[in-house]
């Protein structure tokens, strides 16, 4: 850690994982031995790729977590040291980080088994976050005590607050309030509101936040800002794996709002981003940076929909 004070686009607080992927022709039947035809291993995890994302994209970003001092913790440091994502409000420690096994289908679809370890919890003063001045902090809701003491002083601190809410949880469930921005997948938003409609849950969260975007997959994403709201279709690309595909969203739309982009612009930033992470196994393999983001839409910008609705305005003042 660091005394000296230092500014980033945004801090992505949570989760931080070590990855190996493997992708099958099929999944395997009970009892079926079958054979990986792609194996990698590296860093993942919600807010650590996010991080990772926004460094890729031109911006500066720092993690703030737990992250073990051996084993697969101090590889993923060492990721994002490379990166050049800031390491300095990084918890460290002699308990290993949580491990996920993905399994990968030619399909595009995936499994996920995770094993949490003896990764801690951390407590609401684990870090001293005065020493970091974001324009924007993103939470995943896997850090809840540490989480909801930033989101408090972020919002007096008057920085923007994006909660990546995947899925309900201790984590989701507190910070939903203290979010000027929700991220949410379309099973967070159908379990919590209870609605399969994806409008219909929109406006529910809309009623707890200023802003709710819902992503859909590949069916795109519905957004609402205040009276405002709108849909923007998913990019079609070959999908090879989603793994990472809607922290890379999250972290693409954070620095967005960093920025001061329009709504609609950069919710099609981030929908770009998310669709390049699908074309590779493994969710770090997959973060595009700046250059292939610029390429992928400048192909594309005859078949961007013109806007539907008038929020055209920066997302925020």
């Amino acid at each position: 850690m660091t005394d000296a004070m230092f500014d980033v686009d945004v801090l992505c607080v949570g989760h931080a994982s070590y990855d190996v992927s493997m992708l099958l022709d099929h999944h395997p039947e009970p009892d079926e031995k079958c054979i990986a035809v792609s194996l990698l291993a590296c860093g993942g995890g919600p807010a650590a790729n996010a991080a990772v994302t926004v460094a890729r994209l031109g911006g500066t970003s720092a993690f703030m977590g737990y992250l073990g001092l051996a084993g697969y913790g101090r590889s993923h440091f060492e990721e994002l040291m490379k990166e050049g994502v800031r390491t300095d409000l990084i918890v460290r420690g002699d308990a290993d980080i949580p491990f996920s096994v993905i399994l990968a289908k030619k399909s595009g679809d995936r499994t996920v088994v995770n094993h949490r370890s003896r990764t801690p919890v951390l407590a609401r003063d684990a870090v001293d976050f005065s020493l970091c001045r974001p324009r924007v902090v993103l939470l995943d809701g896997h850090e809840p005590e540490l989480s909801l003491e930033l989101a408090i002083e972020a919002g007096e601190r008057g920085i923007p607050v994006v909660l990546d809410a995947g899925s309900v949880h201790e984590g989701t469930r507190r910070l939903l309030s203290k979010a000027g921005v929700i991220a949410a997948s379309a099973r967070f938003a159908e379990d919590f509101t209870g609605e399969s409609d994806p409008m219909r849950a929109l406006g529910n969260l809309a009623a707890i936040s200023p802003l709710c975007v819902i992503t859909l997959g590949r069916e795109g994403l519905v957004y609402r800002r205040g009276n405002e709201s709108g849909r923007i279709p998913a990019f079609p690309v070959d999908v090879v794996d989603t793994t990472g595909a809607g922290d890379a969203f999250h972290g693409a739309f954070s620095l967005s709002i960093a920025r001061g982009e329009p709504v609609r612009r950069a919710l099609l930033k981030a929908n770009a981003v998310g669709a390049l992470c699908c074309t590779k196994l493994g969710a770090r393999p997959g973060i595009p940076h700046r250059e292939e983001v610029e390429r992928f839409l400048r192909e594309r910008r005859d078949s961007i929909p013109s806007s539907e609705d008038s929020m055209d305005d920066p997302l925020t003042e």
